[in-house]
């Protein structure tokens, strides 16, 4: 089977192509930059070049597909936005599905999308969802919530640089999970005909409030936070002053987005089903504890190595108060 994975060079693209290379799959990685992507190559997967807001391009990295998965996102960097990617560029990605007479597609939505609309990335998944249906493709959505790799900039790093920690004054847990984790999914969703046509929620088994994140950083960096709240009402301030400025439209939508961090509804939802569905364990799941302990395990033991080198070489440069007589 040959699989064409979008968005293969993000955070969870990459675990996509990663799992499915590892499953035996023949993948395929549709990017817009060969060069940034040869990590992809090297992996073992095929690399094609399209965009998806240049719909003239992805008849050809159609051909000979059978299955896409689509994990594309517009990033904060992207000198195109939310809706131009995940809207626009998705729309030009299903209609090309459909017309290379390509069936089966897996695509990543988010939980409770539908319960956001005044947040444009939550409005536009949720509208994906309905335009799938309307469709006569063989889909599978998968409804996210967080990735673990999105808290190590966003708790770790500030904590082991001394630096403060921001969270919203009204926090929301969320259930978040693995990438890794979330792949597995997307791979055995192949495998499982009765995942078609449906939706199933992905996500971890617990949900978790950022001070409780905060409280487990603090306890395996032996480091105290600095927590910094933002009120609600200085977010929709700032937003309203991005989306005035073109070039700070991406950052407007994200700010967007933080309505929803900052909602008090938990992000979270049963697995069972999903479980019994996809016939996996949650017990073979990385749990956000053993995955915070894994980084801080590592990365200490990296500052350790390096402070350890710099005192060796300034034991080396240090000259001795003792002239030597010649």
């Amino acid at each position: 089977m040959k699989l064409l994975i979008v968005g293969a060079t993000g955070t969870l693209g990459r675990q996509v192509a990663r799992r499915a290379i590892d499953q035996g799959y023949q993948a395929v990685c549709l990017v817009r930059n060969a060069k940034k992507a040869a990590f992809l190559k090297e992996w073992g997967a095929d690399l094609v070049e399209a965009d998806l807001c240049q719909p003239e391009t992805l008849p050809k990295a159609l051909e000979g597909i059978d299955v896409v998965i689509d994990a594309a996102t517009a990033r904060a960097t992207d000198s195109l936005g939310i809706q131009q990617v995940d809207w626009d560029g998705k729309v030009n990605l299903i209609q090309a599905i459909s017309r290379a007479g390509i069936k089966r597609f897996i695509f990543f939505s988010i939980l409770d999308a539908d319960k956001y609309v005044n947040v444009p990335l939550m409005q536009i998944k949720s509208c994906t969802e309905k335009f799938l249906q309307e469709t006569d493709l063989d889909y599978t959505v998968l409804k996210l919530c967080g990735f673990m790799q999105g808290l190590i900039g966003q708790y770790a790093i500030p904590l082991l640089e001394n630096q403060g920690v921001w969270i919203t004054g009204k926090s929301t847990a969320i259930a978040y999970m693995d990438t890794i984790d979330i792949a597995r999914f997307a791979i055995r969703a192949l495998e499982v005909p009765e995942t078609i046509g449906r939706s199933f929620p992905v996500l971890g088994e617990k949900a978790w409030s950022p001070e409780e994140i905060i409280a487990i950083c603090e306890k395996l960096s032996n480091r105290e936070a600095k927590i910094f709240k933002i009120p609600v009402g200085f977010l929709r301030l700032m937003c309203g002053l991005t989306y005035s400025l073109k070039w700070t439209l991406n950052i407007a939508d994200r700010l967007a987005f933080a309505e929803v961090l900052a909602s008090g509804n938990e992000l979270s939802a049963s697995m069972h089903k999903t479980y019994e569905t996809f016939g996996l364990n949650g017990d073979e799941n990385t749990s956000l504890e053993s995955y915070l302990s894994e980084y801080f395990s590592r990365i200490l033991k990296k500052l350790k190595e390096i402070d350890y080198q710099n005192n060796k070489n300034k034991k080396k440069q240090k000259k001795s108060p003792f002239k030597t007589k010649t």
